[in-house]
């Protein structure tokens, strides 16, 4: 099944809640990261409002804009300090004034929220994707591979049923 389409639309019922999570993700993104992962942030405030009920119905908006920044930023190694940009986990908590403890609380909770975690794709920054393992392993009865590296057809039929995120250009071999 393809990976949701990424959108900011929010249901009515949820515009004031959104907006004041996004308002915090934004503030906090452009401050300590960059305007990609406030983009996928924003992304993913919205998937969490359009569900039914929507889990930013409970908790503070504070929280949520927390628990989704770390989210974002596991998904993309940003707690890697090899990486560029690169954030401390607790400077999360601290930047929205919830204790560690809080905060730990907030992100067990979090992922069973997140049904698109089934694809290291689906909140993967786009400047990330070639770097991101998980999102080209695919099954094939029962062993997993690199689609990056299957057969052409292989790769198309993956492609197809939204097992990977795109068609990797064309191998010499092929």
């Amino acid at each position: 099944m393809p990976s949701p389409a990424k959108s900011e639309s929010a249901p009515a019922a949820m515009k004031e809640k959104y907006g004041d999570i996004v308002s915090m993700t934004n503030t906090f993104c452009i401050e300590q990261l960059n305007e990609e992962y406030a983009q996928m942030c924003r992304w993913m405030a919205a998937a969490l409002a359009r569900k039914r009920p929507s889990p930013l119905l409970g908790g503070k908006a504070a929280a949520w804009a927390s628990g989704i920044i770390h989210a974002v930023a596991t998904v993309n190694f940003a707690f890697d300090k090899t990486q560029t940009p690169h954030i401390k986990p607790d400077d999360i908590a601290t930047h929205f004034g919830l204790s560690k403890e809080h905060n730990r609380q907030q992100i067990e909770i979090y992922p069973r929220h997140d049904e698109h975690r089934r694809h290291g794709s689906d909140w993967t920054l786009p400047s990330l994707l070639d770097r991101n393992p998980m999102a080209w392993m695919i099954s094939i009865n029962g062993l997993y591979i690199d689609a990056r590296y299957a057969p052409r057809h292989i790769q198309e039929i993956a492609f197809q049923k939204g097992l990977i995120p795109y068609l990797p250009p064309p191998r010499g071999d092929e």
